[in-house]
C-alpha cells in the first residue's frame, strides 16, 4: 500500500509549486522531497510531475490524482477527529484569503469570540483584492465577492451583496445630481479598482456601463475614500458604504439602477468528500455572523 505520508508529500508539492516550498512547509529537504516524490511516481508505474529546472506542473496522471489524494487525505483527517473525540473541534492551521477591505471592515473585528471557541486552532488570513488560486496557494478557503464561475470549487453563499451609486454632498452640491443613466457622461466617475466595468440593472434592464475617470488605482479602499471625499460618483457595496450612507456622508445617486443582483459573498473551498472539522466550523460562524440580511443593511 502507498505511504499515506508520500501522499502528503505530493499533495504540498502540488500546492505550494515546488519541493523547496514543500521541504520547508514540512520540515524536510529539496532531496528527501524529490527522493519521496519519485518513489511515489515509482510504484505507481507513471509520472505525476513535469519537471523543468524553473517550475514544476501536474501531468494528466498527476491532475487526476491529486484531485483524489486531496479526498483521501481529508478523510484521513476527519477519521482521526471522530476516533479521537476531536470532530466537533477546530485544531491546527486554517489558511483563509479574503478581499482587503471586507477582511478589515467585516472578518477581522469578529475572529476574537472565534479564536476564544476554538483556542487550539490557528488562523493565518491573507488579505488581497485579487482571487488566489486556492489550490496552487495552499489555502482551506477564501472568502469572496462576486460572481462565481469555477465549477472545480464548492461555495457556499454567506449573504447577498448590494451594490449602489453614491457621491459625497459636496460633490453633489459642485456637479448636480444626474437623472437619466446617460447622464453620467457629464460627471466625473470613478472607475472600480481592478476596472471592472459597472453592471447595473434598472428600469431598462440590465446595462454594462464603463466609466472614465480621472483616478486610477489598484486599491479598492482609495477609490473608496475618494468618493467620501467628493471626488466624484462610484458603484460601492453597501457593506462598504452603508456608514456613510446612514451619516449623511455619501448619498445615492440614480437610486432607480443599483448593481447586479447576481452578486453574492461565499465561502469557497477545494471540492472534497469530507471537509475538515476546521473549514466547516470557521463557514459556519461567518454564515451565522451575516445571514440572509447581514448587518451592514438593518
Amino acid at each position: 500500500m502507498t505511504n499515506i505520508g508520500d501522499l502528503e508529500i505530493f499533495a504540498r508539492v502540488v500546492s505550494s509549486g515546488s519541493m523547496s516550498a514543500a521541504g520547508r512547509l514540512l520540515s524536510l529537504s529539496p532531496a528527501v522531497i524529490s527522493k519521496r516524490v519519485k518513489r511515489l511516481e515509482d510504484r505507481l508505474g507513471t509520472r505525476l510531475l513535469q519537471r523543468t529546472t524553473r517550475q514544476i506542473s501536474l501531468t494528466e496522471a498527476g491532475q487526476g490524482f491529486y484531485d483524489r489524494v486531496l479526498g483521501i487525505l481529508a478523510g484521513i483527517e476527519d477519521a482521526e477527529a471522530y476516533a479521537s473525540g476531536r470532530s466537533s473541534q477546530a485544531q491546527g492551521t486554517l489558511r483563509i484569503s479574503a478581499p482587503t477591505s471586507f477582511g478589515r471592515m467585516h472578518i477581522a473585528p469578529h475572529l476574537t469570540g472565534f479564536m476564544k471557541d476554538h483556542p487550539d486552532l490557528k488562523l493565518h488570513i491573507v488579505l488581497s483584492d485579487d482571487f488566489a488560486d486556492i489550490v496552487a496557494e495552499g489555502f482551506d478557503l477564501a472568502v469572496r465577492i462576486g460572481e462565481l464561475t469555477d465549477s472545480s470549487l464548492v461555495a457556499r453563499k454567506l449573504a447577498p451583496v448590494r451594490r449602489l451609486l453614491c457621491a459625497a454632498p459636496s460633490y453633489v452640491a459642485r456637479h448636480g445630481l444626474p437623472r437619466e443613466i446617460d447622464d453620467l457622461a457629464n460627471h466625473v466617475c470613478l472607475p472600480a479598482h481592478n476596472n471592472d466595468n459597472w453592471k447595473l440593472e434598472g428600469p431598462g434592464g440590465s446595462l454594462t456601463y464603463r466609466p472614465e475617470g480621472p483616478l486610477v488605482t489598484n486599491s479598492s479602499e482609495i477609490i473608496r475614500e475618494a468618493v467620501i471625499a467628493g471626488a466624484g460618483i462610484a458603484l460601492r457595496s453597501t457593506w462598504d458604504i452603508g456608514k456613510e450612507l446612514r451619516s449623511g456622508q455619501l448619498v445615492q445617486v440614480l437610486p432607480q439602477w443599483e448593481g447586479s443582483r447576481n452578486l453574492a459573498l461565499s465561502a469557497v473551498y477545494p471540492s472534497r468528500q469530507f471537509l475538515p472539522a476546521k473549514v466547516r466550523l470557521f463557514i459556519e460562524y461567518l454564515a451565522a455572523l451575516y445571514g440572509p440580511v447581514p448587518y451592514w443593511e438593518q
